[in-house]
């Protein structure tokens, strides 16, 4: 591009040349499909054969119609476990399944996000893992098109996901973590964290195995083992010389052989059962970094795969054998680079992203046949082996393939020759965009003289905007600019240097109007149109259509919307070689020859729409109207006059490009300065806004945690002051429970104590009641035989007074069996008496053990001792006369009970009064005990009395019937007979004085003291029944007395029907 026209030419052919390659020449045509906005449909209409191109099987690309139209760009895709069937996402969140054997496609899910990574070898088939930008995992059905589960857990995005080999567990690897998930219920199992300055590469399962490799960014390498998560051995460091920071890895389908690479051509390869590094592979010189690394699948190699597809930096996919380091095949190409690929596990297909966005799918069967291989090289570099000398490179292998890139193949010969006249110390590939002048360091060095530094990657829009200010202002700089950035991807700095050449010599007087569109140039192009095609101008105007719609979109994109690739060629084929002049020609022409549907157009959005798609025109009419404009249009408004001849850029450095109003472009510096700095200064302001919203989230999180913390902690001392009360209630409740039992077995300690007390005094009654019943049948006896007896003896005193011997001895034998009887009954009534006294003191004594234990005790010992002390009142008082009416006085004392009880219960409050009270009748009972004792005691006394009234009556009635005998008797055996009897009788006296009671009175069988004896037991039957009633009338006197004392301190309260129990 250093002269006019050679130049021109020689940028047209390399342009010309760069075309007819990516079309492929004149072989098969690839079949292509465009998914637009269908949902479902076929992938393909007819299959391509094994001789498809290259073997690609289909292309697939997903375009939207519009105003603007547009490709969605395909990102990543993944195999099933199968191989047949195909899953695919782009950067909108479309996922499409390919099913390969059906020839069907189908849109199984709209995410609307970019995803970041897929797998479709699950456990359950219709099931995929996607990835997805806002850093989350999600699983879909691909029938049902439902969302599975959603999981999380990353703060970056999400790179790789890692299947195991039974579909149940996955591993997604991020930047920063790795995180192993359970596919059956999607739950997070382990998390594997790195510090911030060793980041991950890659995680993921070995095949055919349960163990984890982990990759990091420092080198190294670490297998874990799945089940303990335990760490099996680590890779050791590679051997010196061969550094290599790996970046990319692949392992054989049985898992035996481990593959890394990076920013180098150098392949390590590992034996993971000896943990040893084996090999290093090299590979050519083109490939300075690697992209990707995946392992061909072969059905016969039994999982120890051979071939190694390389994925480097030029785009090419490189497929080599690992043994004998020959370059089997490749796939891609400079103009339609591979983005990323994927093998089917089957190693039938392969599917490459491609970096227009498309989706390739190529067949291993045609790119392995050796019908389809290229031809032979047309050159070969001869390579030195005697360079290897390192330790390091003894186990360095070359891939030593012949092949290089074939020639583009070309329509016209001048071309062809021109790019295959190589250089003997060159390569082809360095050649492909080589100026004529070469790019040498004094070019280099003007570079960098003018710009200050190199332009970043050398990017056409920022090396233009460095060279003039007005380029970073031009809004459709970028629309000029494309189809040469398409052209010249491989190389910016020629691409910069075309551009710049077109916008000197073909966009002169554009930038005079800026930001205007150019009016001046517009008005040329308007006046030429108005010379050749009034009619057609005229039809513009009415309709409003102005040149900038029929005119400026064709100058601002320079054709490349409406034309395609072979006629933007050949189109500026033309341009490059005629005064620049031609290319304002070359739009109105276009517009005349399109004059027959613009004349059919009525409606602004249809001449718009027009001018911004493809028409079916003949671009060889185009560029013939355009050199009969060149010819016909009169000098006072052909272009040729007001524009300048093509010049060349300068050598050295770049011309100054100044044709524009500075002061405009200035000003939109300084907006543009100012707009930065405000957006700078919002953007701190927005940072310290996130940060203050950080802390404040991270204070609000702290609040929250601290509230939580306390809510916990009140729900646990709540719960604890539940179970507090709950055990208090459980052990009132027991206590409650205690103490009715405690209640219980007193009451029925009562209840037995009472029952055994009635069971005694009923026994003792039943005794005394026998007994008297004995002894009233005794003396009933002994009347009737005294009576007997008297009457006999009568008689025989009567009849038989001669008999007085007789009736003398049987006098003595009635009288010593009356003595011995009543010797054996006094001896059993002074038994009896002895045995009451002594339980009457026993008794006493007990009383007064209870009135010790009722001072000691409070309220129911006040009740037992009362209750006691009536008791023994009643007690001695029955004991004295009325034994036979215990069991009615006994009733009379249990309703005592009862209503001293109901008073006690009602009158609790007033517990010391009624206490009080309570003692005071004690001491009133025990005062009336005393005096009863102090009665019983007279009644003793007058019983002594009696007795030894009794006696001296008895003495005085035996002393006159002996009298009375001596009269009859005088002899003197007889007499002494008497006085012995006389003597036994005082004898029989002195025993009964000294008895200090006696209850009974025994008559002796004389006949003259038998009616003396009926009078004194009449008369002392008479006695005791008097005492019994005057006791009894006492006793009642009592009882009314200490009642009505009672009601008049404690009024009686109405209870509730209650009803107590045990």
């Amino acid at each position: 591009m250093r002269a006019a026209s050679p130049a021109a030419a020689a940028v047209g052919g390399a342009l010309r040349g760069g075309g007819e390659r990516g079309s492929g020449g004149g072989g098969p045509r690839m079949e292509s499909s465009d998914l637009g906005g269908r949902q479902q449909g076929p992938i393909w209409h007819r299959k391509p054969g094994p001789a498809a191109r290259r073997g690609v099987i289909v292309n697939i690309i997903h375009s939207v119609k519009g105003y603007h139209s547009k490709t969605i760009r395909f990102l990543n895709v993944a195999f099933d476990s199968s191989g047949d069937s195909l899953l695919a996402g782009d950067h909108q969140g479309n996922i499409y399944v390919f099913d390969l054997n059906g020839n069907r496609f189908n849109l199984v899910q709209r995410t609307m996000q970019a995803c970041t990574a897929l797998a479709f070898n699950l456990r359950r088939k219709t099931e995929f893992l996607v990835a997805l930008a806002d850093y989350s995992i999600k699983c879909f059905d691909i029938e049902t098109k439902e969302l599975v589960s959603w999981m999380r857990g990353h703060d970056s995005s999400v790179s790789s996901i890692s299947v195991h080999g039974s579909g149940r567990y996955a591993i997604t690897t991020s930047t920063d973590t790795a995180q192993l998930w359970d596919l059956d219920t999607f739950q997070r199992k382990r998390k594997l964290n790195v510090r911030q300055s060793v980041g991950i590469q890659k995680v993921f399962f070995l095949p055919l195995s349960n163990t984890i490799l982990s990759c990091f960014k420092d080198n190294s390498v670490f297998a874990w083992e799945f089940d303990t998560l335990r760490c099996k051995y680590q890779l050791p460091t590679p051997v010196e010389g061969s550094v290599l920071l790996y970046k990319v890895f692949a392992v054989t389908r049985d898992g035996r052989i481990f593959v890394a690479g990076g920013k180098s051509n150098h392949l390590h390869l590992w034996c993971l059962e000896s943990k040893q590094l084996i090999r290093i592979i090299q590979m050519p010189a083109k490939v300075r970094a690697v992209r990707h690394l995946e392992f061909l699948p072969d059905s016969f190699d039994g999982g120890s795969n051979q071939v190694l597809g390389v994925l480097s930096q030029d785009n090419i996919m490189r497929f080599i054998n690992i043994e004998t380091c020959k370059l089997l095949f490749d796939i891609g190409s400079h103009e339609e680079g591979i983005s990323t690929a994927a093998i089917s596990p089957n190693g039938r297909y392969i599917a490459s992203v491609m970096e227009n966005g498309s989706l390739n799918l190529y067949s291993v069967q045609a790119l392995t046949q050796e019908g389809n291989k290229p031809p032979p090289p047309m050159f070969k570099a001869v390579e030195d082996s005697s360079k290897c000398t390192s330790e390091a490179n003894t186990l360095t292998m070359r891939v030593t393939s012949g092949r290089s890139e074939w020639p583009w193949k070309s329509k016209g010969s001048k071309i062809q020759t021109r790019l295959l006249k190589l250089q003997v110390n060159t390569s082809l590939e360095n050649k492909e965009n080589e100026l004529p002048g070469g790019l040498n360091k004094k070019r280099l060095r003007a570079l960098l003289k003018g710009f200050g530094e190199y332009p970043a990657k050398y990017r056409t829009l920022s090396a233009l905007a460095h060279w003039s200010a007005i380029f970073a202002e031009t809004p459709y700089i970028p629309l000029l600019a494309f189809p040469f950035v398409k052209l010249f991807q491989n190389n910016q700095l020629i691409c910069f240097e075309v551009v710049a050449t077109v916008v000197v010599n073909f966009c002169q007087h554009w930038f005079e109007y800026f930001p205007n569109p150019p009016v001046n140039v517009l008005s040329m192009l308007e006046n030429v149109l108005a010379h050749h095609d009034k009619e057609l101008l005229q039809h513009l105007i009415t309709y409003s259509v102005t040149s900038q719609v029929y005119a400026w979109p064709l100058l601002e994109t320079l054709f490349s919307e409406v034309l395609t690739r072979e006629e933007w060629l050949k189109v500026f084929d033309n341009i490059f070689s005629n005064h620049p002049s031609y290319f304002l020609m070359i739009v109105v022409a276009y517009i005349i020859c399109s004059r027959a549907p613009l004349l059919h157009c009525n409606q602004t959005a249809d001449f718009e729409y027009f001018f911004h798609h493809r028409n079916n025109l003949d671009i060889n009419v185009v560029i013939k109207e355009a050199y009969h404009l060149m010819e016909a249009t009169p000098p006072d408004i052909h272009p040729q006059n007001m524009l300048d001849d093509f010049i060349p850029l300068t050598k050295g450095q770049y011309p100054v490009f100044n044709k524009y109003p500075k002061f405009i472009v200035d000003y939109q510096t300084r907006e543009w300065e100012r707009i930065r700095q405000d957006e700078i200064e919002y953007l701190r302001e927005r940072q310290l806004a996130h940060e203050l919203e950080a802390k404040a989230q991270e204070w609000k999180a702290e609040d929250e945690a601290w509230y939580r913390k306390q809510e916990l902690l009140r729900e646990a001392e709540e719960q604890k002051r539940k179970m507090l009360l709950e055990e208090e209630e459980k052990l009132v409740e027991q206590r409650q429970r205690l103490a009715a039992v405690k209640r219980e077995m007193k009451v029925k300690e009562l209840q037995f104590l009472d029952a055994s007390r009635r069971r005694f005094l009923k026994y003792q009654q039943d005794q005394r009641q026998m007994e008297l019943k004995r002894l009233d049948d005794e003396i009933a006896r002994k009347v009737s035989m005294r009576e007997q007896e008297t009457a006999a003896t009568v008689q025989d005193v009567e009849v038989r007074r001669m008999e007085v011997e007789s009736q003398r001895q049987l006098f003595e034998q009635h009288l010593i069996k009356d003595q011995e009887a009543v010797t054996q009954e006094m001896k059993e009534e002074v038994d009896a008496r002895r045995r009451k006294v002594d339980l009457e003191d026993h008794l006493v004594q007990r009383l007064m053990e209870i009135d010790r234990e009722e001072k000691q005790k409070a309220q129911i010992v006040a009740e037992e001792n009362l209750a006691k002390a009536e008791q023994k009142c009643i007690d001695t008082d029955w004991r004295l006369q009325v034994l036979h009416e215990l069991r009615r006085d006994d009733q009379d004392r249990e309703r005592r009970y009862e209503e001293i009880a109901k008073l006690l219960h009602d009158n609790r409050v007033k517990e010391a009064e009624l206490l009080k009270a309570m003692r005071e009748a004690e001491e009133k009972k025990w005062e009336e005990v005393t005096q009863k004792k102090a009665q019983l005691e007279e009644e003793q006394k007058a019983a002594a009395a009696a007795d030894e009234y009794r006696k001296w009556f008895l003495e005085d009635k035996m002393n006159d019937a002996l009298e009375m005998a001596e009269k009859l008797q005088s002899e003197d055996g007889y007499f002494e007979r008497l006085r012995d009897l006389k003597a036994r009788r005082t004898e029989r006296g002195i025993e009964l004085q000294q008895v200090p009671r006696s209850g009974n009175v025994c008559l002796n069988d004389l006949s003259a003291s038998e009616s003396s004896s009926h009078m004194s037991l009449d008369r002392r039957r008479e006695e005791l029944a008097c005492q019994k009633r005057e006791l009894m009338a006492e006793v009642r006197r009592l009882r009314q007395k200490l009642t009505s004392r009672a009601r008049t301190r404690y009024p009686p309260t109405h209870f509730p029907a209650t009803k107590w129990t045990t």
